[in-house]
């Protein structure tokens, strides 16, 4: 009888999604960790008054954004919360979003394109060189994907997801995408920056840009600044 108990006990442990899950391997890319500053996890603007006023920018101020507010937006993103789990819920625990910012006018860190690495809540320096305005091109001549003083863009490794649930798996990557990007427009609310999701752009030109590797796959473009005044 014990045999059938045994049986019962693995499948439940399957079925639970996240309990036992390896948690997504890190692509391999070069560049020393830059470390961000230790996010807020308590802020003056309540979530109601940040749903309330979220609109989407696509005109920006010319100022700088700190490395505080790029350590927060980025947190926001795809932080990790507790243990390994993350700001935006993902089925299975499997986090197959990447996150990538252009930067192009930061205090405290150049002009470059840089991966964000969760788990060290740091960035990884990809290429160097301020390419906003190539990113801009790349979303059909769109001025705002390349306007903000950062642009922060999710792209997924679907076979991360994939891998347990087959072809439904893409459906899930896209819900996180939109959770995560929630995040990132909330988040900017509560700093007084603006963003806009950019979801019109040509794939090949972005992954391009941006250094992608062949695993990835673009998803969304978000410049991030001052909103006008």
């Amino acid at each position: 009888m014990k045999k059938p108990v045994f049986l019962i006990s693995i499948g439940i442990v399957l079925l639970s999604g996240c309990a036992l899950i390896s948690p997504p391997s890190a692509l391999a890319e070069p560049g020393d960790l830059i470390e961000l500053p230790q996010p807020r996890w308590r802020g003056d603007v309540s979530v109601e008054q940040a749903l309330k006023s979220r609109r989407s920018i696509r005109s920006f101020q010319p100022r700088p954004l700190s490395l505080d507010e790029v350590s927060q937006l980025l947190w926001a993103a795809q932080g990790i919360t507790s243990g390994r789990f993350r700001t935006a819920p993902s089925a299975g625990a499997l986090y197959p979003l990447e996150v990538r910012i252009a930067v192009g006018n930061v205090e405290g860190l150049e002009a470059g394109v840089y991966r964000y690495d969760p788990a060290a809540h740091g960035l990884r320096e990809v290429l160097k060189g301020d390419v906003r305005k190539s990113l801009s091109r790349a979303a059909y001549w769109q001025k705002w994907a390349g306007a903000g003083a950062i642009a922060l863009v999710f792209s997924a490794v679907y076979e991360r997801t994939t891998g347990k649930y087959g072809e439904r798996g893409i459906r899930y990557v896209h819900m996180e995408a939109g959770h995560a990007a929630q995040n990132v427009y909330l988040q900017a609310q509560a700093l007084g920056l603006g963003t806009v999701i950019v979801g019109a752009f040509m794939d090949g030109w972005v992954k391009r840009v941006l250094r992608m590797q062949d695993e990835e796959q673009p998803l969304t473009i978000m410049p991030v600044s001052e909103p006008p005044s």
